[in-house]
């Protein structure tokens, strides 16, 4: 279970671990969407100084608060867990097969992993699995450039108005245009999809 969901939680904790890798991509999604702590500490209905302990994983969010970070970053809450490395050494580096952090849920029709070891730094490397049939309807904006690597299966992408389609083997790059995609194929879909600045 991860620390955060015990029964109590501490308020003062040294920065290691879960809470530090909680603190920094905290951090990174705030400064990512262009809040300033004031600014999400007033979303938040909390102090400027309770936000900056956080963000040093001095004090760590309630599961109530955590839904709020979620709710205001328009992320899953499971990115918020999962957070212990295999080593000091790999933290920051290396993400082990059996330590990646899951997002999304399978009732969507797509799954995520997050194959970065943080949401620090420019990008972020996610492994995407759209389920046989799997389709986002409404076109997507968003100010990013992405690209994208069909490990497996067939998928099919509008970009800008053009649809594209994908086998095993085939990539693609946009930016910052309107976007679509359908599973057409009777298996999954697997995709390596990079987005920068990171978008989770």
């Amino acid at each position: 279970m991860p620390p955060h969901l015990g029964a109590q939680v501490s308020n003062t904790r040294d920065a290691t671990g879960s809470d530090a890798l909680l603190a920094h991509d905290l951090r990174a999604l705030r400064k990512v969407r262009g809040l300033t702590l004031a600014e999400l500490a007033l979303q938040l209905g909390r102090s400027v100084g309770w936000m900056s302990q956080v963000e040093r994983g001095l004090s760590t969010p309630s599961i109530a608060e955590l839904s709020t970070f979620a709710r205001i970053f328009g992320v899953p809450l499971s990115l918020f867990f999962g957070h212990e490395p295999a080593s000091e050494a790999e933290r920051g580096v290396v993400v082990r097969a059996d330590s990646r952090r899951a997002l999304g849920s399978s009732a969507t029709g797509l799954t995520e992993q997050l194959l970065s070891p943080d949401l620090g730094g420019s990008f972020e490397v996610l492994r995407s699995e759209f389920a046989p049939g799997a389709a986002l309807e409404k076109r997507t904006l968003r100010q990013t450039e992405e690209a994208g690597y069909l490990v497996s299966g067939r998928f099919d992408i509008e970009i800008d108005g053009s649809w594209h389609r994908l086998a095993a083997g085939d990539s693609f790059r946009f930016a910052a245009k309107p976007f679509r995609w359908k599973n057409p194929g009777s298996e999954p879909a697997i995709i390596i999809w990079v987005v920068s600045p990171p978008v989770y």
